[in-house]
């Protein structure tokens, strides 16, 4: 199966946007820096094939000398961040070190893959953690209306099985949002707007990555707006008896 390369983008916030037909989009602005190649792997000296990525400015006194010898190498300046981007080998080898991957990779892409590292919540219960109910609230209950319940298990197994929903640190970890719908590209400014929950928080860093499923459809958009049906049953009666014929 062929790899897709990706690019490394900063989170920048949310904005809206109107698209041609009037409707307005809310949209995270995605700030895609340059993406210097610092180094390939080879299947002969490593025994598998990817491109090292850097990203991010840094000044060079922060750097220490294992890093700054690495970069040196390369012929190209000290960067903040590094990642590494499994190909193929053919892939690789139409890659050169130094190159600079620009939004030119998300030409005519629909929709995105992104990754990057969720914000940390902290010590959470478990009412924020996995959504418990809670205890009923009512006379007789004492403190313990956010506590979890008993964790106990029976003679037999006599512990308690591993993944139980229980209090703990929450957020903070890689996650991947699949499916993302490119609203625009804006290759002047270097920016991706995209609709949809980006994880992490401002200034994060972001895997960016062709996504291979059917870009998702937008509302109002690309067909004709149709109303939706009132949801109380007062209002759709009067919507009825409006649209009745009057009797003669």
């Amino acid at each position: 199966m062929k790899k897709t390369l990706s690019l490394l983008a900063r989170k920048m916030g949310m904005t809206q946007v109107f698209v041609d037909e009037g409707v307005r989009i809310p949209v995270t602005v995605l700030q895609v820096e340059p993406n210097i190649v610092v180094s390939k792997r080879t299947m002969e000296k490593d025994g598998y094939t990817a491109i090292q990525v850097g990203f991010g400015d840094i000044r060079e006194k922060l750097v220490n000398k294992a890093k700054a010898g690495h970069f040196a190498k390369a012929n190209v300046k000290p960067m903040r961040h590094l990642r590494e981007f499994r190909l193929d080998e053919k892939q690789v080898e139409g890659i050169e070190i130094g190159q600079n991957l620009d939004l030119a990779i998300l030409e005519g892409v629909g929709s995105l893959d992104v990754t990057s590292v969720s914000k940390g919540k902290g010590y959470a219960g478990v009412m924020k953690r996995h959504n418990f109910s809670g205890f009923p609230a009512s006379h007789g209950m004492h403190e313990c209306f956010r506590h979890g319940g008993s964790i106990g298990m029976r003679a037999q197994p006599g512990k308690v099985l591993k993944g139980k929903k229980m209090a703990g640190h929450m957020g903070d970890e890689l996650v991947t949002t699949l499916n993302l719908r490119v609203i625009r590209i804006m290759k002047e400014e270097n920016l991706v707007l995209v609709r949809g929950a980006v994880p992490g928080g401002k200034n994060a860093i972001v895997e960016l990555q062709a996504s291979k499923r059917t870009p998702k459809s937008i509302s109002h958009i690309g067909g004709m707006v149709l109303e939706e049906a009132s949801k109380n049953p007062m209002k759709a009666s009067k919507a009825g008896a409006k649209a009745a014929p009057k009797k003669k």
